[in-house]
C-alpha cells in the first residue's frame, strides 16, 4: 500500500493565550491519532515557546497578524479553531480568518461563544464545509430559544439549515446534523467522556477526518462515535489526555475487519 504524508491532510490548529495553550495541543494530538498525515499548531508569538516544548509530531507555526495566518491557513486541509483561544475581538478576527482561507473548519468552544452577539455574521462566513461542537449552553448563544422551542433534535436541524454548517449538539445523546442529511443521534458514549478536555479531542478527531477528505456530515459522525468508543473502552479514571492514545487500537480493528 501506497501513500505518503502529504496525501493524508494537513489539520492545523489555531492556540490561543500562553496560560491556555494544552486545550490547542489536545485537539493537535488527536488529529495525528486518527490519521492526518501533518498537523500544525498555529501559534501566537507569545505562545509559541510553550508550544514548541510540548509538541513533538506536531509542528508549531508562528504567526503575528491576520495576513500570516491567512497564510498558514491557506495550506491546510482543515483548520480547528476555539479550545482556549479565548472569548475576544482578536478570537473573532481570526475565526474569520480560518473561514476565509482554510479549505475547511471546525469551529468549537470561544469560537462559538464570541460571536453570541452577532449569530448571523458568523453564519454569513461559512461558505465552506464547516462543523460547529456546540454543547447546549454554546447552542443557545448562537441559536436562542431553539432548544426550549423545538427541543434537541428538531433544534440541531433548524441550526444547521440556518447557519449552513454540520452541527455536533452534544451531550449524553449527541445530535449531528447538516443543512441537507437526515440527522443522527450517537447513544454510543461513556459518561466518563464527561471530564476537562474531552470536547477538544473530539474537535481534533473531526477535524482530523476533515482533513483526510471526509465530508463534513460524515466526520461529524464518525468522530462522535470513535470518541464515544474510547471513552468506553477506558473507563474509569479517564482523563482527555488518554483519549488521543486510544485511537490506534480503535483504528486498527477496521483495518482487522478490511483484511
Amino acid at each position: 500500500m501506497e501513500g505518503h504524508k502529504y496525501g493524508r491532510g494537513h489539520l492545523g490548529c489555531v492556540t490561543g493565550p500562553t496560560a491556555a495553550t494544552g486545550a490547542a495541543r489536545l485537539t493537535a494530538r488527536a488529529g495525528l491519532r486518527i490519521g492526518a498525515g501533518l498537523v500544525s499548531l498555529l501559534s501566537p508569538p507569545a505562545s509559541v515557546l510553550v508550544n514548541a516544548t510540548h509538541a513533538t509530531a506536531v509542528m508549531v507555526k508562528p504567526f503575528q497578524n491576520e495576513e500570516e495566518l491567512a497564510a498558514l491557513t491557506a495550506q491546510m486541509d482543515c483548520v480547528v479553531i476555539g479550545p482556549g483561544a479565548g472569548v475576544s475581538g482578536t478570537t473573532a478576527r481570526n475565526v474569520e480568518t480560518v473561514l476565509d482561507h482554510a479549505a475547511s473548519a471546525v469551529l468549537d468552544a470561544d469560537a462559538l461563544t464570541v460571536f453570541k452577539d452577532q449569530p448571523e455574521h458568523l453564519f454569513k462566513r461559512l461558505q465552506k464545509p464547516a462543523i460547529l461542537t456546540p454543547h447546549e449552553g454554546e447552542f443557545e448563544r448562537l441559536f436562542a430559544g431553539l432548544l426550549k422551542d423545538k427541543g434537541r433534535e428538531l433544534a440541531a436541524i433548524e441550526a444547521a439549515q440556518k447557519s449552513g454548517a454540520t452541527i455536533i449538539l452534544k451531550g449524553a445523546e449527541t445530535i449531528i446534523a447538516s443543512p441537507d442529511e437526515r440527522p443522527v443521534i450517537n447513544r454510543h458514549a461513556s459518561p466518563f467522556l464527561a471530564t476537562a478536555g474531552s470536547g477538544d479531542v473530539l474537535a481534533g478527531v473531526v477535524g482530523g477526518l476533515m482533513s483526510q477528505g471526509m465530508t463534513s456530515f460524515d466526520a461529524a459522525c464518525a468522530g462522535v462515535w470513535v470518541h464515544g468508543e474510547a471513552g468506553r473502552n477506558f473507563g474509569p479514571g479517564l482523563i482527555a489526555e488518554d483519549l488521543p492514545e486510544a485511537l490506534p487500537a480503535i483504528l486498527s480493528r477496521f483495518y482487522e475487519l478490511r483484511s
